[in-house]
């Protein structure tokens, strides 16, 4: 069975530098409306499925959450759906925020 890792913003800034990165933000839609990763795509339950069916299951993947606990639940779920390399961000969105205030969209 497929397993997350679990990655710190500084780990997953540098992976997404390298390499193309699918970034899926768990956080409610008003919460990733105003503000959240540059080039972060909203993931829910209405989502998931086409997700699930039509994404690269090779790219790499960063599941960000508020502070990195809900994201470790569906980072397993995308392991488990066969995605190869699925990374859960620590601190989620809060600590990227803190870290990389210009990583993030919109700027105000």
């Amino acid at each position: 069975m497929n397993a997350f890792v679990r990655i710190s913003p500084d780990d997953a800034r540098d992976l997404i530098d390298d390499r193309d990165t699918t970034i899926l933000d768990i956080r409610d839609p008003a919460s990733f409306t105003a503000k959240r990763m540059e080039n972060a795509k909203h993931f829910s339950n209405d989502n998931a499925a086409h997700f699930i069916e039509t994404a690269d299951k090779s790219m790499p993947v960063v599941v960000c959450c508020y502070h990195g606990n809900s994201s470790q639940q569906a980072a397993q779920f995308l392991a488990e759906q066969g995605f190869s390399e699925v990374y859960s961000l620590d601190g989620g969105f809060e600590l990227w925020n803190v870290r990389f205030p210009d990583d993030v969209e919109p700027l105000d």
